[in-house]
This record gives structure tokens, sequence and C-alpha cells, in this order.
């Protein structure tokens, strides 16, 4: 903007932070571009582990007839399309945090209508490879935060895209989705409920958080589908069920089969082997204990009052064992 206004522009830029900080950004380029001036910067993400860093982050900006300061979506930010995200659809994707931070930031050289359009190099791409799309996100990724840093380790992140999962579901009426932990659940789920879009929410790992959330959503009944492998940690009380910071599940597996089965299982070191081993009675037997036990487990994190069904799976996608009704999912 600087540039624009025909000022004296220098290769870092200090700009407003929420918190009331002034941060020095380094400015990567600028540019003439149509009627204004285009910068960018390079997204250093630290140590999280985002998809985004080391992006170019690019505005441009213009200089408009009347109005205050509008946004657009250029390439690779991506346009709201479903209701319950904190913009209406149609509007570009960055959310209100960067907006205040960025119409701060104009302000302090300029009261004059501006455009100002960001773009995100690989942006499309990028996008695949976040909760975007499932969010209703679409052609790019979004401009996120509230602090404007980028804070070390994504849990943070994780459970906002999974609270805006569970936002965009209500809005769309949904009060009985299926809670996934990954894509074996998920095409599994899909390939037999054929449900709407917005009902399927992929936990991953976050189960306690998602859980314990539900009902703040006005969901009372809920649907687990997945690999007993991932699910049955949940009856050990993990709230997360990350490899690193959970218990393996085939002890659980192993102890649940001497109780129901009245026998040593084979020696092996996944859940899969364990019930591969057992023939179709005893699998039935034994995945239908266990479902019904990550339904309590379920209904204890969530905090009582919670109606689970469960499906466990094998790897390929078919049905090991239940617990509870799914006429309301079918």
């Amino acid at each position: 903007m600087l540039h624009l206004l025909g000022r004296e522009t220098c290769a870092r830029v200090v700009i407003p932070f929420p918190d009331g900080e002034r941060r020095s950004l380094p400015v990567t380029w600028i540019r003439p571009m149509g009627n204004g001036i285009e910068a960018a910067v390079v997204k250093d993400a630290g140590d999280d582990p985002d998809v985004t860093d080391g992006a170019m982050v690019s505005a441009l900006v213009e200089l408009i007839q009347s109005g205050d300061i509008v946004f657009a979506a250029g390439t690779g930010v991506g346009t709201v399309t479903k209701r319950g995200l904190s913009l209406p659809p149609g509007e570009p994707a960055i959310n209100p945090g960067p907006r205040n931070m960025i119409r701060e930031a104009l302000r302090e050289v300029t009261d004059r209508p501006v455009r100002v359009t960001v773009s995100i190099s690989g942006g499309q791409e990028l996008a695949r490879k976040t909760y975007n799309p499932r969010l209703g996100i679409e052609n790019g990724l979004s401009v996120l935060g509230t602090s404007g840093i980028v804070r070390p380790f994504s849990i943070d992140a994780c459970r906002c895209s999974l609270a805006l999962a569970l936002s965009v579901a209500r809005a769309h009426g949904v009060t009985e989705p299926v809670l996934v932990p990954g894509r074996i659940g998920e095409r599994s789920a899909r390939m037999i409920l054929a449900p709407v879009p917005e009902r399927i929410i992929e936990v991953g790992n976050e189960w306690g958080f998602v859980l314990g959330n539900l009902g703040r959503y006005g969901m009372r009944r809920v649907l687990l589908w997945g690999h007993a492998g991932k699910l049955v940690k949940l009856i050990a009380g993990h709230k997360d069920t990350h490899s690193s910071r959970s218990g393996s599940p085939v002890k659980i597996v192993a102890r649940f089969a001497c109780s129901v089965l009245h026998r040593e299982m084979p020696d092996v070191s996944t859940t899969e082997g364990i019930l591969s081993a057992l023939d179709p009675f005893e699998r039935k037997k034994l995945a239908d204990s266990l479902a019904s036990a990550v339904a309590q487990a379920s209904d204890t994190m969530a905090g009582g009052g919670l109606d689970v069904s469960v499906v466990l799976v094998n790897m390929a996608g078919d049905i090991v064992g239940t617990h509870g009704g799914l006429n309301p999912w079918l």
C-alpha cells in the first residue's frame, strides 16, 4: 500500500498484531499489477507441521471508487460455499482475524477505499491436504488465525478445524453425525450408508475433544465407524489415540478375547491379526463385545447421556462387529 501511495518502501514492513505488538516481516517482492501493487511474503510455520510452510502469500491492493476495504480471493485462496463457518457463502475464505489485521494495517496509511486480493501459491493443490473440502471451502486454502502468529504444535489447529466441521454439520441440519478415525472408516461408511457429505466427520485422533463437544451443537446421538485398532483405544480412556500418545490396542483386544471367548489369542502384533485368526462366529462375538465397550467409553468421554452406536471394520472396510441400531443412518 505504501508503494501504491507513492511513499518509500523497503525490504521489510512493520505491521500491527492483535496482541498490540508490532512486528517486522521481510517482503519477498513488490511489483505493479494492473491498477494496483502486489507484494508477497513467504509463510514460516516454524516447528508446526503445516502444509503451507514455505508457501508464497501475496496481496494485491487497489484503490477503488467507494466503500471501505473489500476482500477478494485470488489464486489459491478458497471461497466459502457452506453455512456454519464464520463467513457467509460466497465470501473469500479470509477469516475475521486476518481481515481485522489487514484492515488495521491499511488504515494506518490511508482512509481511502481499497480492494485486497489475497493469493497463495499452490493453494488449490495444498487445500486437498486440509479439512477445507469437507468444510465447504472450495478452490483453495483458507486464511485463518486469531493472533497472526503460528504457534508450535498443530493440535489447536486440528481442534479448530474439527469445531468448524461440527458447526458446518449442524448448520446443514445434522444432529446424528458419523465419526470416523480416518480414510478406512470413511470409505466404508460412505459405501454402506451413502450419507450427505456434512454428516461424516473425520476425527483423526481427537476423540476426547469431539465427543466432549457434541452436546454444544445439539448432537445427542452419534455413530462411530472405523477400524477396530483405532477405536478400541477409547476403551482404555485414551482421548487422544495417536500411536505416540496412547497404548497398544492389541492388549485390549487380547484381554477381551480371554474374557469373551475364554481362551488365549495367537501371539500376533495387530488387532487385524487377532480378528482374522478367529472363525466368523468367534470374530463377531469378540468384535461385538469390543463395539459395546467402545460405545460405553464414548458416552463417558461425552459426559453421559449420549446415544452411541458403533461399527468396527477391518482393513478392507468390511464390518466385523457392531453395537446399537443403525436405522437413523440408513
